[in-house]
């Protein structure tokens, strides 16, 4: 199998999978207990916080565990309306967010707040200006993602949320790092975002794993799970300890190769581009800015019968977002993207373990037999 649909979800590594199985199988004890056994999960998942925080650049006690970067997202917006709602009930984001963030625009609008949609350009492209145009006196939170995660664009996080606070002092802003964390550098610290979402299973963690890094000025942030007061009260429940051990493994791990990983990213990233480009047929969408996403189309070949020829070669690429479940992309139309090329979209995603010759077969497979096939 050729795996290119990485920003769907990573094969977890080896050490990812080590650290999961410990977990399982000697360092089970619940991290609240106070016997000796208990105590020794504690400080594991001390260890695990701090390699989690190591790798996004945070101080570790405002690093806080989630089931995933759709809870860290609905975590970051709902609890920031239930702390400032009554200041304002003015939120803006893009156009091109992950449905984790759109979806909970949508029901906050039918409460009564009211959102402002951010365009890209046909890029994929978020700009300073755009937000600056929409920033007002009530505005209580902004929420940009960091990439997106079918254009690749990076959008110019440590601009946009100095330019929040400086027009709105006291609103709060939130990026969705999802595709970013681990593919892009950033530093949490310094970023100037209050709230960061990440995910375990896109930097070869397991699924069902996430954090939310709340910013030191956020410290009366309210609670998003209540019960026994773990995750220092802002998110209750025993801890998962086997995900969160094996996701800082992952951190660790890929920390540990970040700049090789994402060169050799590029250099893939480029060289399919650079042979795509030689087809008239194909069109390529989107920045691809972050090294390891490319959006694509064959205008006139619906995108199933390109994943279904590819997936005979035993070639895996996906029709756009793994959370889109076959709707045609919001991202590509918000981009302003013709429909028949949308409707011949398909995105090919990278990891470290990709190799030069399996994207050889992905061109070779579009160039020999879907462009005769289909084309006309």
């Amino acid at each position: 199998m050729i795996y290119l649909d990485n920003s769907a979800t990573t094969k977890p590594c080896p050490e990812a999978v080590a650290a999961m199985t410990q977990a399982m199988t000697e360092n089970w004890g619940n991290p609240s207990a106070l016997y000796s056994f208990g105590i020794e999960t504690t400080h594991a998942l001390r260890d695990a916080r701090q390699k989690v925080a190591a790798a996004m650049g945070a101080e570790p006690d405002r690093v806080f565990f989630t089931s995933g970067g759709t809870e860290a997202d609905n975590w970051a917006i709902y609890s920031t309306v239930k702390r400032y709602g009554k200041r304002g009930k003015h939120i803006i984001t893009t156009a091109i967010e992950h449905h984790a963030v759109l979806n909970c625009m949508k029901d906050l609008e039918s409460r009564g707040f009211e959102v402002t949609y951010l365009q890209p350009d046909e890029k994929g492209n978020i700009t300073t200006a755009s937000l600056k145009a929409a920033l007002r006196r009530d505005t209580i939170l902004v929420s940009i993602m960091m990439v997106n995660n079918e254009a690749g664009s990076v959008m110019p996080i440590q601009q946009l949320a100095k330019l929040t606070h400086k027009i709105c002092p006291d609103a709060v802003f939130h990026t969705d790092a999802v595709q970013g964390f681990l593919k892009v550098p950033f530093q949490a610290k310094t970023l100037g975002a209050d709230l960061i979402s990440v995910s375990s299973h896109k930097v070869h963690g397991p699924k069902g794993c996430g954090a939310l890094y709340i910013a030191p000025r956020l410290r009366s942030f309210p609670a998003f799970l209540l019960g026994g007061g773990q995750e220092q009260g802002f998110r209750s429940g025993t801890e998962g300890t086997p995900a969160i051990f094996s996701f800082a493994a992952a951190c660790a791990a890929g920390q540990a190769t970040f700049r090789e990983d994402i060169a050799h990213e590029k250099a893939l990233l480029n060289g399919v581009i650079e042979k795509l480009s030689q087809l008239p047929q194909v069109v390529i969408n989107g920045a691809h800015e972050a090294p390891h996403i490319l959006s694509l189309s064959i205008p006139g070949v619906p995108t199933q019968n390109t994943i279904n020829v590819l997936q005979d070669h035993g070639i895996c690429v996906s029709a756009g977002s793994a959370c889109a479940k076959g709707h045609r992309s919001h991202v590509l139309e918000a981009m302003k993207v013709a429909p028949e090329a949308i409707d011949g979209s398909f995105r090919i995603s990278l990891c470290k373990d990709n190799t030069a010759e399996e994207l050889d077969l992905l061109v070779n497979v579009i160039r020999d037999e879907i462009i005769p096939r289909f084309c006309r």
